[in-house]
């Protein structure tokens, strides 16, 4: 079971503040589809032209526009000194402290041509003394609200520009000085030219989302049937590793299709080269497996064939050693480290024929096996063989069964067993339990001894396999043994591991409960090598 994570602000078990939960990343661009790269590559480059556009226009219909006002605002200018007629003389408006010298008109009347809106106003000593807005042909407003004070401050003769006059709304105003002293400002209404501009704005922007969002759909439509056939190749990719390529003659019926392959476009490009890679992966693994069974035949033929002269030359050096005729102790010596040589090879030839045999898909006798009767009887010779070690069981109070070869299941206890006795010291504790896990029977071998170099343990059971001189040939290891045991669990449906730590070394083998019968084992393992006189060394 997993540790629960603790919550921020807490503290772990020793002390130390707990962290709080990350927080998620942002995934950005590598972590997105290539199709959603391209749809939004495709949209961001339409917005940003669209945006360069919409600036464009709204930047020149805007000096389009306000130079028009300008040119209008000249023209009325022009004819404002128009506005304010029967003007009193200066000296009569003396009385008027508001003047300061300037002559005051006696009515106002806007000429000919002006445009609806125009304001004219007169200033003089800093003070609006009198200003209108035409509203229609003919007819003035005399009240300018409060804009009196920002008309006052308009600079003479320059440039025209824009000002806010309140309840009138934005102005484009422009002041000259009259003859008289006073000064005549002259204002056109930003009103139809400010509406024209945002209406410009609303309908670009408008148009720019309802363009993105056609664009989007199209775009996800276009992008996705143009990757379809990228797709089917990633889809023909995935279904090729998903094959088992690693043992077993293995075929690769998996192609792209020729519509995929076309090398005049670039997923056809990245189809095509899959077909030849994986016309050469073929290939190779054709030749892989039939140098694979030439190998597998010669170890066979040559286990077989050795086994008469092996048994022979037993047989002849036991007869020397039995004959009445006396011969020297040196001889004697000799025909005695031919007989052990010649069994130890022998042991050797059979293991590897019975390897050659379960390679072969050889089956295997199916019967109802005890395990606690075949722990039972496999402790009691390893006991016998090896004296020295302390030998546990640890059954279970019920019997448990399995259908399989009693024979090749009582070699993998002995193996297991004898590994254990040969790789650690006299003393070292072995103890050999059996149980279940529900659908499976396991049985485990441990021992205290010193353990498996961490770099060895993962090629503890190929062929011909050692460690170093822990494990090393004074032993009387084949390097064959737990080839054996793997080979023997396969063959029966089942899975053997192994685990290591200085001071423990545990191998758990399991096998079905569902008394199915032994399939033929699938050939070596993914690490193992086709030779068996090459490879690493382990026990």
């Amino acid at each position: 079971m997993t540790e629960p994570r603790p919550e921020a602000g807490t503290a772990k078990a020793d002390g130390t503040p707990a962290r709080g939960p990350r927080p998620r990343r942002w995934r950005g661009w590598a972590g997105r589809s290539l199709r959603a790269r391209l749809v939004a590559a495709m949209l961001a480059l339409l917005a940003l032209g669209f945006l360069v556009v919409g600036v464009t226009t709204e930047v020149t219909l805007s000096r389009t526009l306000y130079g028009r006002i300008d040119d209008q605002l000249a023209a009325a200018a022009v004819r404002a000194p128009r506005t304010f007629q029967d003007q009193t003389p200066r000296e009569t408006a003396q009385d008027d402290p508001g003047a300061s010298g300037c002559a005051q008109p006696r009515g106002r009347g806007f000429p000919q041509g002006q445009v609806i809106g125009t304001l004219v106003a007169r200033v003089c000593g800093g003070q609006v003394v009198d200003a209108a807005v035409l509203v229609e042909q003919g007819q003035t407003q005399p009240q300018v609200g409060g804009a009196h004070a920002t008309l006052a401050t308009v600079p003479v003769d320059a440039a025209p520009r824009t000002y806010d006059l309140g309840e009138l709304g934005d102005y484009r105003v422009v002041a000259r000085r009259m003859p008289d002293g006073a000064v005549l400002v002259t204002g056109l209404p930003l009103a139809e030219t400010t509406e024209t501009l945002y209406l410009v704005a609303g309908v670009v922007a408008g148009v720019t989302v309802l363009v993105l969002l056609v664009a989007g759909y199209a775009g996800v439509v276009i992008v996705r049937r143009t990757l379809r056939p990228l797709s089917r190749v990633a889809a023909t990719a995935t279904r090729v590793s998903q094959l088992t390529l690693h043992r077993g003659e293995v075929e690769l019926p998996q192609r792209v299709a020729e519509q995929d392959a076309d090398v005049r476009t670039e997923a056809g490009q990245v189809g095509a080269a899959l077909n030849r890679m994986l016309d050469h992966v073929g290939d190779a693994l054709a030749a892989r497996q039939a140098s694979e069974m030439r190998v597998r035949r010669f170890v066979a033929d040559a286990s077989h064939e050795l086994r008469t002269p092996l048994a022979a030359i037993c047989g002849y050096a036991e007869l020397s050693r039995r004959s009445r005729q006396p011969v020297s102790p040196e001889v004697e010596h000799v025909l005695r480290r031919v007989e052990s040589e010649a069994q130890r090879m022998t042991t050797l030839v059979e293991d590897m024929l019975l390897l050659a045999r379960l390679d072969a898909g050889r089956p295997l006798a199916c019967e109802p096996v005890d395990l606690s009767m075949l722990t039972v009887d496999a402790v009691s010779d390893a006991h016998a063989a090896g004296p020295g070690h302390d030998w546990r069981l640890d059954l279970p109070e019920e019997p448990i069964t399995v259908v399989g070869d009693p024979a090749r299941l009582q070699q993998v206890l002995v193996n297991l067993l004898a590994n254990a006795r040969s790789h650690t010291p006299e003393g070292t504790v072995v103890t050999v339990g059996v149980g279940t896990d529900g659908r499976n029977a396991v049985l485990q071998v441990t021992d205290t001894g010193p353990g498996i170099p961490a770099g060895l343990l993962p090629h503890v059971f190929e062929r011909f396999a050692r460690g170093d001189t822990s494990r090393s040939r004074a032993a009387g290891s084949t390097g064959l043994g737990l080839a054996i045991v793997h080979a023997v669990v396969a063959a029966h449906g089942g899975s053997v591991e192994a685990d290591s730590v200085p001071g423990r070394t545990g191998f758990t083998v399991r096998l079905p409960l569902t008394g199915e019968e032994p399939q033929p084992f699938p050939g070596p393992g993914p690490s193992s090598d086709a030779d068996p006189g090459q490879g690493p060394h382990a026990p």
